[in-house]
């Protein structure tokens, strides 16, 4: 037996490797979806509107990939004169024209 904190593999799985019981319960769902699709179909119709919208926002996620906030924190000390100019003048664009494309 292993003591707390160690394991046999010390480098622990690679970066970026799939989780292979992730990939399995994944496929069985995506089988079971695939399989019941018409049933699926079918009982959505019979929902209340409230109740569709629900469903779909909770089956969507799995769908696609959640998106997520960015935020660039650069210091502009750090940046040369021709980068501050490209800055300013993209902004003075954008305050000229009225939209931010």
């Amino acid at each position: 037996m292993f003591k707390p904190g160690t394991s046999g593999n010390v480098n622990g799985r690679p970066a970026g490797s799939k989780n292979k019981a992730t990939a399995g319960l994944r496929k069985r769902i995506n089988d079971f979806l695939s399989d019941n699709w018409e049933k699926m179909q079918a009982d959505f119709e019979t929902l209340e509107p409230k109740d569709r919208l629900n469903f779909y926002e909770k089956l969507i996620q799995y769908g696609l990939p959640k998106l997520q906030s960015t935020q660039l924190l650069t210091d502009p000390a750090k940046l040369s004169d021709e980068q501050l100019e490209v800055i300013m003048n993209e902004i003075l664009d954008r305050d000229d024209s009225g939209t931010e494309d």
